[in-house]
């Protein structure tokens, strides 16, 4: 478990964050990784509670103001908020139109991390969601191509209405995993370009934790010596 995971945890129970609000709070986490498919529809079907619906919008408002070190709180609430406006309640879309100033904002987001322009993936999403929303008609579209490709995926699946599991054809998974793989190819150049800086991240993170563990075997092996001879 790494140490921003430890430390959003007891954040949670610290501030008694709701079910929803923690669900929001993983999906937008700064871990150098997306939001599953699988956490973003828990939060879509949450928004159809009306408290929850609350919590949900108020937590994602507030992570849309971060700034700096903090972009990717920005760029998953936008991932997450596109989600949640194709397959959420009807109202997520109604309060974004209402509160699209500070998405449009978000088009000028300026973040360089190591000679990197990290707010470039926050400025592309920005611009797609605000085209989106302006646009009733595509967006009603989008609504229904997204519900029925979320209703065959849960049919594919094996998973039924009541959450029970049903035996499943190997054409139903081969058709669930194409739609699957297909959402999580990248939408433009700047979600690719994000794909692969966390791919960069991952890889760096598993080197030096690697070189850590040499390390720490090293000095037990040392102590050991010493303690033999």
């Amino acid at each position: 478990m790494s140490i921003s995971t430890i430390r959003r945890q007891v954040k949670n129970v610290a501030y008694n964050f709701s079910d929803a609000q923690v669900k929001v709070r993983e999906a937008t986490s700064n871990d150098p990784w997306g939001p599953s498919t699988a956490l973003m529809s828990e939060i879509a079907d949450l928004t159809h509670n009306p408290m929850s619906f609350t919590e949900i919008m108020s937590m994602l408002w507030k992570r849309l103001n971060d700034h700096g070190k903090n972009w990717r709180h920005v760029y998953k609430s936008l991932v997450l908020l596109d989600y949640l406006i194709k397959c959420g309640n009807e109202k997520v879309a109604q309060q974004c139109r209402e509160n699209i100033y500070s998405i449009e904002t978000l088009k000028d987001f300026q973040y360089i991390e190591d000679n990197r322009d990290q707010g470039m993936n926050v400025r592309e999403k920005a611009k797609q969601m605000v085209s989106l929303l302006y646009d009733e008609e595509r967006l009603k579209n989008e609504r229904t191509k997204f519900m029925m490709t979320r209703k065959k995926f849960m049919s594919g699946s094996g998973i039924s209405s009541d959450g029970s599991v049903r035996h499943m054809r190997k054409s139903d998974i081969g058709a669930a995993f194409e739609s699957e793989l297909e959402d999580a190819r990248p939408a433009s150049a700047g979600e690719e370009e994000m794909q692969l800086q966390i791919a960069l991240v991952l890889s760096r993170e598993e080197s030096e934790k690697e070189e850590e563990l040499r390390k720490k075997d090293d000095i037990g092996l040392q102590v050991f010596q010493k303690l033999c001879f």
